[in-house]
């Protein structure tokens, strides 16, 4: 199970035919104290790049966009006793959702945790 990132921070670990979105690390220590988290209703479909989350923190609220298209399985029902769970554990328990991919092939082309790393660096 490898991570893979967007250039929005989103995070996307694949099991099979599902896929599991989060927010980065490196987002949630820029968003700070996360107070407020949105998650999408099972049977929900994205495209790429829709909305499809919402996550507040005491300095802003944002957007959660789908890096990858498919019919949303699961939210994460812990995220709304306890949205700071991201703070603590972004690319692990903090996840905002999961979804049946439409087309696998959408994950070609993310960068690999190292590739996010760098270019993290960067910014």
């Amino acid at each position: 199970m490898s991570l893979y990132f967007t250039r929005d921070h989103e995070w996307i670990r694949v099991e099979g035919d599902t896929a599991t979105v989060g927010i980065s690390d490196h987002a949630q220590a820029a968003l700070g104290d996360i107070v407020f988290a949105e998650v999408p209703e099972p049977g929900k479909t994205l495209a790429k790049g829709d909305e499809a989350a919402v996550v507040e923190s005491v300095k802003a609220a944002s957007d959660i966009y789908a890096p990858v298209g498919g019919e949303v399985v699961e939210g994460n029902a812990a995220l709304g006793d306890d949205p700071a769970l991201v703070n603590r554990d972004p690319e692990g328990e903090g996840w905002f959702f999961k979804l049946k991919l439409a087309d696998p092939g959408e994950v070609d082309g993310m960068m690999d945790e190292a590739a996010y790393r760098d270019w993290c660096a960067t910014l």
